[in-house]
């Protein structure tokens, strides 16, 4: 079992406030971290949450205005400040590649590590364990959601199926805990046998700026958990469509309509020094609603 834990770094929108830092989410999975978005400052609040900076991560980067991006460029020169030395992936739109190169330059500084830049794909990153997927939302000029959504995995282990097969506990009871099949006594076992149904994994889903629409609907489609642009409340909504933004509620009829598990605000409007209408508006449509502070965590258990 793996420990997935989302910890929000930046929860404010454009402008940061006394309390609230430019966007950015560090997933936890396991030892490695998944950055989505970095504003700026990203690496302070990446130290102040224990994170450290030389750890396994891919960064991903929904579009390129300041408040998501510009950190980078302090993030990758405090990484080699700090001596990191593991290899470092940044996936993000069109214009990325340019815009960091072109910043190192000017600024004059050397990384200590290989860094690898990608331009966003539907499937952005499939590893063994998960896979993170890309959808266009609906932010000028070029804007991008993401979804981590983990593989399934094997089912529960019986015990006294594999006694009934003669198959000695041990070695050979672990690898078809793991969903792989053995030879034993001239004989094939597969992991069906001595488990129940595949389990699935969870999913956390990730909106970046963005209006609602029917696409990202069904993109995210059964999330464990939903952070999704929460910037205005209802009374700006009109804000919300010049700037294409989306209001609290909005983001809460979307997570109800795309069965999200919990809908978590963020990226609030400066405007606002209390957030509790937006949390009020959102919660009178769906009934699991978190208002994102910076720093805070919240653990995604697995499905039961």
């Amino acid at each position: 079992m793996v420990q997935l834990k989302v910890v929000f770094l930046g929860t404010s929108s454009s402008v940061p406030t006394k309390r609230r830092g430019l966007s950015s989410i560090a997933v936890k999975r396991g030892a490695e971290i998944l950055l989505f978005d970095a504003g700026e400052c990203v690496q302070r609040a990446m130290i102040n949450a224990g994170l450290g900076l030389n750890r396994p991560m891919k960064i991903f980067i929904t579009h390129l205005h300041g408040d998501h991006c510009v950190g980078l460029l302090g993030l990758l020169q405090s990484m080699s400040m700090a001596q990191r030395d593991k290899s470092l992936t940044i996936y993000g739109p069109r214009g990325l590649q340019g815009f960091i190169k072109s910043n190192i330059k000017a600024l004059g500084f050397d990384l200590t590590f290989n860094l690898q830049m990608k331009n966003v794909r539907q499937k952005v990153v499939e590893e063994p364990e998960y896979t993170v997927y890309a959808c266009r939302a609906e932010h000028p000029p070029f804007a991008y959601a993401y979804l981590l959504e983990e593989k399934p995995r094997p089912g529960v282990f019986y015990p006294e199926a594999a006694k009934s097969l003669g198959i000695p506990e041990g070695r050979l009871w672990s690898i078809l805990q793991r969903g792989e099949a053995i030879n034993f006594q001239g004989r094939l076992i597969t992991p069906e046998q001595v488990t129940g149904p595949r389990r699935r994994g969870r999913k956390i889903g990730y909106s970046g700026d963005t209006r609602p629409s029917k696409k990202l609907i069904e993109f995210f489609k059964g999330c464990d958990l939903l952070i999704f642009d929460s910037t205005y409340a209802d009374r700006h909504a009109d804000k919300a469509k010049e700037n294409q933004h989306s209001t609290a509620r909005e983001a809460a009829t979307l997570a109800k309509e795309a069965g999200v598990k919990t809908l978590v605000l963020t990226h609030f409007s400066a405007r606002y020094d209390n957030i509790a209408e937006l949390v009020k508006e959102a919660s009178e449509v769906h009934g699991d609603v978190v208002a994102a502070e910076d720093l805070m965590e919240l653990e995604v258990k697995y499905p039961e």
